[in-house]
């Protein structure tokens, strides 16, 4: 109950009619808490040997690090799905905590061929099993590869065919696909992973931790000082 909000009902229902000064059940008002919704920012990436992967998985440790000193007004939570060799690995569970993603960071290792696949349906599961714990939250997935599948047989094919069943694995979140591919003779996969996951395309040849926050910014609509934006 809200006491504040009751007693000035009843103070109002009292001037309206003469009466005993007591609170009735007309009377009554309840606290009603409303906020912005949580974010869940999930970044996808592409650790394997295909990419500048030291240079690139520098800049998504300080993008992480960034959005979380960001988000200290809100619920956000920020996590980092990394997929290389033959596997993916949730790099930081999703989290609103900059000292557990500081450790966790501290090392991210890179190289090898490239489990597209494997990563998709990690994001997916971790998304999912994140929608449970809270159903409210918004869900925004960042996926920074060049598009390229190399690990196992038939990879590229498989990849597709996550892509394929995107929205149906993953129907409420918003996804965004930063195309990292570079050179002069380019295949043009990571834009056809986009279309096929129903996802944003964005080419970004050089990834920069500004750029990637500027990204999640834009779409979960929060401003650098924790204010909703314009």
């Amino acid at each position: 109950m809200h006491l504040t909000a009751t007693l000035r009902a009843s103070a109002a229902r009292r001037a309206a009619r003469t009466g005993p000064a007591r609170v009735t059940g007309d009377d009554l008002r309840h606290a009603v808490t409303r906020g912005r919704e949580a974010n869940l920012v999930l970044l996808a990436v592409d650790a394997s040997g295909s990419m500048a992967a030291r240079r690139r998985m520098g800049e998504v440790k300080t993008a992480v690090l960034s959005l979380l000193l960001d988000a200290y007004q809100r619920r956000d939570r920020v996590g980092l799905v990394t997929f290389r060799g033959t596997q993916a690995e949730v790099a930081l569970p999703p989290t609103s905590s900059v000292d557990a993603a500081a450790a966790r960071l501290a090392q991210l290792p890179h190289g090898g061929r490239t489990p597209l696949a494997e990563g998709l349906t990690q994001v997916a599961r971790v998304v999912a099993r994140e929608q449970v714990r809270d159903r409210h939250q918004r869900a925004l997935v960042v996926v920074v590869t060049d598009g390229r599948a190399t690990a196992g047989a038939d990879a590229l094919a498989r990849a597709r065919v996550v892509a394929d069943g995107w929205s149906r694995a993953v129907p409420t979140a918003q996804t965004v696909v930063v195309d990292c591919e570079s050179g002069r003779f380019r295949m043009g996969l990571a834009a056809d992973l986009a279309r096929r996951m129903g996802a944003e395309h964005i080419a970004l040849e050089q990834v920069a931790a500004s750029g990637l926050v500027e990204i999640v910014t834009d779409r979960t609509g929060t401003a650098r000082n924790g204010r909703s934006a314009a």
